[in-house]
């Protein structure tokens, strides 16, 4: 098999190469480049210790030189360059206590999590595969090199990993790393928040984030997210619904596009239905989960290191994800929901309902779906027309208010707050005759 790699890769095998090293494209390149992927990054190992790399290039930083790594740069591109190494002992499920230099490709390939990582390339060689990575990329299957035990109690974040992978490439997870995972998915705590939040948001991103549902049956959620797991226990008897909380949650996540915060968003947008559950002869019903969703996955996303903004956009989303359940509103009340909503996340509201409602039971199904294209339309005559929706819309500003007598402060917001709320109700007066001659009676009352 021909591997095509980007020429300044070559270049820097061949310069190894041609100093009497060994050099390869190692790992995750070797494998997506085999699946037809476009690679991230073209990581490549060889013999060569880091000093001796450093010496045949021009221009290298050390990115990591006490673990064998230096990025060489060529042409402004940075391409990792890694000795061969063994690891010492893991003390604390994440990183070895020391690494040995090595001259074995091999010895360097058995400390590597899976075996559809652990293949090398060069143009002279080909594909080196000494732990049948290529026939495990054939089975579509996710395999730990060497024994499954091993490898997670040297690094715990590679259970994420093995379903990190098992989502991006619509793998099975092979049956005695999946039992390994079950056994040592506790070894989970020791990992950091960031780095959790970095692998769930690769698995809900990908083309299968249902494969969550893989991570709650191995017991890992229960360690990362436990939150997931008291969702996929708690049943909806409920004329809207056919699935627990958590199917509902895994068939909306699949159903809207697949961005960081609208991932999250849908996968948190019930996530306070359990402590909100009551029920009657009706069946089962769950009042103000929405709101009550909003302090939930702030803690949940501020646990796993999110960033403000994230969060904020998240929070919103799960606060609004209900908004258009009944009777669709009229233009007037509408254009009042959407001044609260914040025009910015309309569109982002409309696939999360949309997948809200693909998700639920047959019952109103077409009713619900026609009434948010309704919303739809509502917003496209609130856009087109550009009727005002916040106090930066108003055509009239705090210093006309000045001009107008009035001095700065609590009163001069209140006035404008209170224009707003009329121009809401009625677009034409989002005028600045219009709106000084409504302050002027206002001053007068």
């Amino acid at each position: 098999m021909k591997i095509t790699m980007p020429a300044n890769a070559n270049r820097i095998i061949h310069t190894l190469q041609n100093a009497g090293y060994e050099a390869y494209i190692v790992g995750g390149c070797v494998r997506d480049a085999i699946l037809g992927r476009e690679p991230g990054d073209w990581d490549i190992t060889t013999s060569a210790k880091p000093e001796e790399v450093k010496a045949l290039f021009h221009r290298t930083i050390d990115t990591g030189i006490e673990h064998g790594t230096v990025t060489v740069m060529l042409d402004k591109e940075g391409y990792e360059v890694t000795t061969y190494r063994v690891d010492g002992k893991y003390e604390d499920h994440r990183r070895p206590t020391s690494v040995t230099f090595t001259a074995s490709l091999i010895e360097d390939m058995k400390r590597r999590d899976f075996t559809i990582n652990a293949m090398a390339y060069n143009e002279t060689e080909g594909v080196i595969d000494h732990f049948d990575g290529m026939k495990d990329l054939e089975r579509k299957v996710i395999r730990c090199v060497g024994e499954p035990k091993e490898r997670f109690d040297e690094d715990a974040l590679r259970i994420l990993r093995a379903l990190r992978f098992s989502a991006q490439l619509d793998f099975a997870i092979e049956e005695k790393t999946q039992e390994a995972i079950r056994n040592q998915a506790v070894f989970l705590k020791d990992i950091s928040a960031e780095r959790i939040h970095v692998e769930l948001t690769k698995l809900l991103t990908s083309s299968h984030p249902e494969r969550l549902r893989t991570a709650y049956e191995l017991g890992v959620t229960k360690i990362v997210l436990p939150e997931f797991d008291v969702m996929m226990e708690t049943e909806q008897n409920n004329k809207h619904h056919m699935y627990s909380v958590g199917e509902h949650t895994l068939r909306v996540v699949q159903e809207v596009p697949a961005t960081e915060a609208m991932r999250w968003a849908a996968l948190l947008h019930d996530v306070a239905k359990p402590m909100c559950k009551t029920s009657d002869e009706t069946g089962d019903h769950f009042y103000e989960h929405n709101v009550k969703g909003v302090d939930i996955a702030e803690q949940i996303l501020t646990r796993l290191k999110f960033d403000n903004a994230t969060i904020a956009r998240v929070k919103r989303l799960v606060l609004w994800h209900d908004y258009g359940m009944g009777q669709v509103p009229s233009l007037r009340s509408f254009r009042k929901s959407l001044s609260k909503m914040g025009a910015d996340l309309f569109e982002d509201y409309t696939y999360i309902k949309r997948a809200d409602t693909l998700a639920q039971s047959e019952y109103k199904k077409e009713e619900k779906l026609a009434a948010l294209e309704a919303l739809k339309q509502h917003y496209k005559t609130v856009m087109e027309q550009q009727q005002c929706l916040s106090l930066k819309d108003l055509k009239l500003t705090g210093k006309d208010l000045i001009d107008m007598g009035m001095k700065p402060g609590k009163d001069m917001g209140a006035m404008l707050q209170r224009l707003l709320e009329r121009v809401l109700e009625e677009p034409e007066l989002n005028e600045r005759e219009k709106l000084m001659e409504l302050v002027r009676k206002m001053m007068q009352a």
